[in-house]
């Protein structure tokens, strides 16, 4: 397996030969806001072998966003699991055998071992052999890129802006949208509330959209008529896809939501934000702390993000926490240019 700095080493004798280097495969089996905040790694990883093959093991609804976020791999559509799964045969059977893989996706050992099955050329990841120690209080981003460090390849946890083509600029008077839903009940902020931040936004001239899968179509029609909003600001399930979804947080003027995908794509996109946290610490999932157009609210307490039901500590938050926050937000500063893609030589 590789050490500290000897990564492109890896398959260095096939390609002395005339042969193909092995592929780079990486495993990242999670969801929306895990693929943005890997993005600084993705993208060193990406620049760092141009010559291989690259494939990155996801659910294939993240496949529109690759490549904005990463351009040089191409999607393995695997299952999002999380931690516990043991490994699945017919899984590991479908990766591309031989490659360099590399573990973006957890400390194992189930993520560990379902690489291993894949008879890698070499495996990078946390707590293995010649490998970095996990830190359970580290910001998400920021572990991936002191992984590859470790290994010699350097990463920019800043490098997090996606660009969407033919995006309008940013608008300070586009409309407030509200993002209610969340994968667990445990980051769900009650209805009611956001119904009374809706009905504040619209006190102060603003238009109030709402979005979500789906799914969660109900759940913002609920809240849209508590509100007393019009049956066109309801946006939910109305987004083919997540570039879809994407599109709606750029034209947005400011976005509101728990801790989900959304909000790092209204960090991806430089579209201010207001992230209410609950059993998570936004010390290590919410915005970088440089880009003062994201706002946190927090009541300091942690607990399981999978629960099903609300956390307390999100229950500490009242809606006019949030309408206080939305009142103060200050605009983006300019966005970085978009990455391009380089075709593996």
């Amino acid at each position: 397996m590789p050490e500290r700095g000897d990564v492109l080493a890896v398959g260095g004798a096939a390609a002395r030969a005339g042969g193909a280097p092995p592929p780079l495969l990486v495993l990242r089996a999670l969801g929306l806001g895990d693929l943005l905040t890997a993005v600084p790694a993705l993208r060193a990883l990406d620049a760092a072998v141009p010559d291989r093959r690259r494939v990155l093991a996801a659910p294939r609804a993240l496949a529109p966003l690759l490549p904005l976020a990463a351009p040089g791999f191409e999607l393995l559509d695997v299952p999002a699991f999380v931690g516990g799964v043991p490994p699945d045969r017919a899984l590991a059977a479908r990766l591309p055998r031989g490659a360099l893989a590399v573990n973006l996706h957890g400390r194992g050992p189930e993520s560990h071992a379902l690489l291993r099955a894949a008879a890698p050329a070499g495996l990078l990841g946390f707590d293995l052999p010649g490998g970095p120690a996990w830190n359970d209080d580290e910001h998400e981003t920021r572990r991936w890129c002191r992984l590859l460090a470790h290994h010699g390849i350097a990463a920019d946890p800043a490098n997090l802006d996606i660009a969407l083509p033919d995006r309008e600029p940013y608008d300070p008077d586009g409309p407030t949208l509200i993002h209610p839903g969340a994968a667990s009940a445990a980051r769900r902020w009650p209805p009611e509330r956001w119904a009374q931040v809706a009905r504040g936004e619209r006190a102060r001239g603003r238009e109030v959209l709402l979005s979500g899968g789906a799914s969660e179509a109900p759940l913002a029609q609920r809240i849209a008529e508590r509100a007393g909003l019009p049956p066109s600001a309801n946006r939910a399930g109305t987004t083919r896809d997540v570039l879809g979804l994407a599109r709606l947080v750029a034209r947005a003027g400011r976005v509101v939501c728990g801790d989900t995908g959304v909000a790092h794509l209204a960090t991806a996109l430089r579209v201010p934000s207001v992230i209410l946290f609950g059993p998570t610490d936004p010390a290590r999932w919410g915005p970088p702390p440089e880009r003062p157009w994201h706002r946190v609210l927090w009541a300091g307490g942690r607990g399981d993000p999978h629960a099903a039901a609300t956390d307390p500590a999100l229950l500490e938050i009242g809606a006019a926490d949030v309408l206080d926050a939305l009142s103060a937000r200050s605009a983006p500063a300019p966005g970085r240019p978009a990455p391009v893609a380089r075709p593996g030589r």
